[in-house]
């Protein structure tokens, strides 16, 4: 069982998993390689100068992966509740379970609608609907959070990876019980 599956690889999904993965907690990122990001040219992402989207979710993904994420290409069906947390359940009929799961599926909120989350109007041009969550990223749902532009953040990447950051954050924080501090000295 991992400790949170994150259901999206765009930038507030790969962010939260370099969070909760360097935190020593056993991360699962599922994505389906279908996001807008691998489609955008970043000349206002802070840190670089210029970029493809597709150069940064792979520099996300090896920067997750160093902190020891798992990586699955999958198109999530349903999530089910169990006794001690998740199961989260594949098109191909593969299944996994975890303890928490963090949703940043971009524009598509068809799985929180399958999974009966409260939903919401968008307010950005191209997204139509977003999960209703609190700013700490909680959803109806207790062990179900939101991050991103699913939770209703703008469509910028560099905003959106900070969602995802702040999401993982208030995760790790509720379970260790006390705010969590990630910061590394030279």
């Amino acid at each position: 069982m991992y400790d949170v599956a994150i259901i999206g690889g765009g930038p507030a999904g790969q962010s939260a998993a370099i969070f909760t993965s360097k935190a020593g907690l056993k991360t699962l990122l599922v994505d389906n390689e279908k996001g807008l990001t691998q489609r955008a040219l970043l000349k206002n992402h802070y840190g670089l100068f210029e970029a493809t989207g597709a150069e940064l979710v792979a520099a996300g993904r090896k920067q997750a992966e160093r902190f020891g994420t798992v990586f699955q290409q999958a198109q999530i069906t349903d999530i089910a509740k169990t006794e001690d947390g998740f199961t989260i359940h594949t098109e191909a009929g593969v299944s996994f379970a975890a303890k928490q799961v963090i949703l940043a599926t971009g524009a598509n909120a068809a799985l929180a609608k399958t999974i009966g989350l409260k939903t919401k109007d968008g307010k950005e041009k191209y997204v139509k609907t977003v999960i209703e969550a609190d700013a700490a990223g909680h959803t109806a749902v207790p062990g179900i959070w939101a991050a991103g532009v699913a939770a209703g953040v703008s469509v910028h990447t560099i905003v959106t990876s900070g969602d995802g950051a702040k999401t993982a954050i208030n995760l790790i924080s509720e379970l260790k019980g006390e705010r969590y501090t990630d910061h590394d000295k030279a």
